[in-house]
């Protein structure tokens, strides 16, 4: 998977799978531009990079804010004057709740993000590959996306909110050479994961995390690492022809009909 000369764009990039995916486009030579509301972990995953030899800038950006978004997507034009890869990721957890209970202004908040930031990152990037005539973009879903995940509400309506966003997105665009698609992980090894756990059982996290990794086929979290390898995949020459897919990375969670109760990830 090479990238070189090749510019991706990832918001969400200050931490976990964000992170992995900057890390991961940086060594197969691409230049990157990691945005993220987190300044220090964003400075710190383009330091990273730097570190690596490779060439990276951050930009602090709020997703949820149209001037935020079309600022982001201008720093990456004024930096590198194209935006090759787009790894739409930044989201948010909220809070554990069932439906008859749930925080409106939680749900907002969720929605405004993982719904909100998708839309407003594909609003903005699309026009810049239609221009260039090429582009790949990558959404993170979740596999909330896929399956219904009791007391997260607002969580999954937003993720089967995202995989519309890229079925729609991918069909307007295909003819234009511009791929769009979507990464379903399971539960993924991040700081996500780890403040369900503690939403779910707060006198024992870890005992959560140990029971839920227990129930899962390949008995642990995915790894940061892993989702980003997807990423790549989706983003190189390697997916030529494939656009519109919902791309599971869940351990065989959903595949061996275990139904995804309490804790999941973006």
């Amino acid at each position: 998977m090479d990238f070189t000369g090749k510019v991706a764009l990832i918001t969400g990039g200050a931490n976990g799978i964000g992170r992995a995916a900057a890390l991961g486009f940086a060594r197969g030579g691409a230049k990157v531009v990691v945005v993220d509301r987190d300044a220090a972990g964003g400075e710190g995953t383009a330091g990273a990079i730097r570190q690596l030899g490779g060439d990276a800038r951050f930009v602090a950006a709020d997703v949820t804010k149209s001037a935020d978004v079309q600022a982001y997507v201008k720093a990456a034009l004024d930096a590198y004057g194209r935006i090759d890869c787009f790894f739409n990721n930044a989201g948010i957890e909220g809070k554990m709740q069932p439906t008859a209970e749930y925080d409106e202004a939680m749900f907002d908040a969720v929605i405004g993000v993982n719904v909100k930031g998708v839309f407003l990152g594909l609003r903005h990037v699309l026009p810049v590959m239609l221009r260039q005539k090429a582009g790949t973009i990558v959404n993170t879903a979740s596999v909330a996306g896929l399956v219904g995940t009791p007391n997260m509400p607002a969580y999954v309506a937003s993720k089967h909110a995202v995989v519309g966003l890229t079925k729609t997105a991918s069909g307007e665009v295909a003819r234009h050479g511009i791929r769009v698609n979507a990464v379903c992980p399971g539960p993924v090894d991040t700081r996500m994961i780890h403040a369900l756990e503690a939403q779910l059982r707060p006198d024992d996290p870890a005992g959560a995390g140990q029971q839920y990794q227990a129930s899962m086929p390949t008995g642990r979290y995915t790894t940061p690492e892993e989702i980003a390898n997807i990423v790549l995949f989706l983003s190189s020459d390697l997916s030529a022809n494939v656009t519109g897919v919902q791309w599971v990375v869940d351990g065989g969670r959903t595949a061996t009909g275990g139904a995804v109760t309490q804790v999941v990830q973006r």
